[in-house]
């Protein structure tokens, strides 16, 4: 992904530690992009819960600005092949949008839009589970993937 995007485009990260591998990864991106970052980790998102029962929750505020890009580019470390715990919740709570009939013409809106992965790890490669985790969640609900873009943590001695 070094190449300059052509359409609107945000980073939506997650990390246990705020200025650490993965926002090093952002940054470099961003740099080389004109693209909005947002950091779920500094957003409340609650588990999904079946009575919608949510108190003090930012997460309908978070997914409907993401509506109005046109590329999102998902970035977390690896843990254990998966994401963070805060990515988790984001993509978990999508379903609020998959059954709420008011909502579902908001989440159609998705199969115009594409997605990429950020990932970084003490490894060379990224899992495949871990990257296709974000393809088979995101082309399940329609968006058209582009690429993965891996950095080891690793140093080289």
């Amino acid at each position: 992904m070094q190449q300059k995007l052509e359409r609107s485009t945000v980073i939506i990260y997650s990390s246990a530690r705020k200025n650490g591998n993965t926002q090093a990864h952002v940054n470099g991106f961003a740099e080389q992009n004109n693209v909005r970052v947002i950091c779920l980790d500094d957003y409340k998102i609650a588990p999904y819960c079946y009575n919608k029962n949510y108190k003090n929750d930012d997460f309908y505020a978070v997914f409907e600005a993401l509506l109005t890009y046109d590329h999102w580019v998902f970035a977390s470390p690896v843990y254990w092949y998966s994401t963070t715990v805060q990515m988790k919740l984001f993509i978990d709570r999508i379903t609020d949008y998959m059954d709420d009939e008011a909502l579902k013409p908001k989440l159609r809106s998705l199969r115009s839009k594409h997605f990429s992965v950020l990932s970084n790890a003490s490894s060379s490669e990224a899992p495949a589970c871990f990257v296709e985790q974000f393809k088979n969640t995101f082309s399940y609900l329609g968006m058209q993937f582009i690429n993965h873009n891996h950095k080891s943590t690793q140093k080289v001695a």
